[in-house]
């Protein structure tokens, strides 16, 4: 689970690079259309599966569908904020598929399924922000970029503490008690 958490984190930090040449508005249209036609086919695949699998590919189908339109969108008006968007398409995706599979699981194993889950798409947010900060030609780059950092590190800190705190909730008594504190200890917790 975590390789494949690690993995995920890889995938989703890699964020859409722009063109140098801006899509043509028929071109852009173009892409709008072979996007919806993909969504349509890929949906109607689903429709042969049942219970959960069902809505994982749904929400494969929907993400892969969002992602696409977004870097649409980038390719057309390449812009930092909409490469941020893009990568915040992939968050998205990859999060909602995620709690989807989780929903496969019960108990405080399905808990710690969605909070690793969490902590992938906190991660992968807060790297969209910190390259969009990055791309930026402003003067207070170097401000902000540093008001970005250290908010993104509190986010995941938060998260990965969430994380941390649902696997003890497996533990009872003391050895609970020690996990909780030192996770608290671990990601900076009060």
């Amino acid at each position: 689970m975590k390789t494949k958490l690690l993995m995920l984190t890889l995938a989703m930090s890699c964020t859409f690079a722009g063109s140098a040449m801006a899509s043509t508005r028929a071109e852009y249209q173009a892409e709008k259309d072979r996007v919806s036609s993909d969504y349509k086919v890929a949906k109607d695949k689903c429709g042969a599966l049942k219970a959960n699998a069902k809505d994982v590919c749904m929400s494969e189908a929907k993400g892969t569908e969002k992602v696409a339109k977004a870097q649409a969108e980038a390719a057309y008006k390449p812009t930092p904020r909409n490469t941020e968007k893009v990568a915040m398409a992939k968050a998205d995706s990859v999060y909602s598929t995620a709690k989807e599979k989780c929903d496969d699981l019960a108990g405080n194993a399905k808990d710690v399924c969605v909070k690793d889950a969490k902590v992938v798409y906190t991660k992968a947010k807060d790297d969209a922000k910190i390259s969009k900060v990055s791309m930026d030609t402003d003067k207070s780059k170097t401000d902000k970029m540093a008001d970005v950092k250290k908010d993104a590190n509190s986010d995941e800190n938060k998260a990965m503490y969430k994380a941390a705190a649902e696997r003890c909730d497996a533990l009872a008594g003391a050895p609970k008690d020690t996990c909780v504190n030192d996770a608290k200890v671990k990601y900076g917790m009060k």
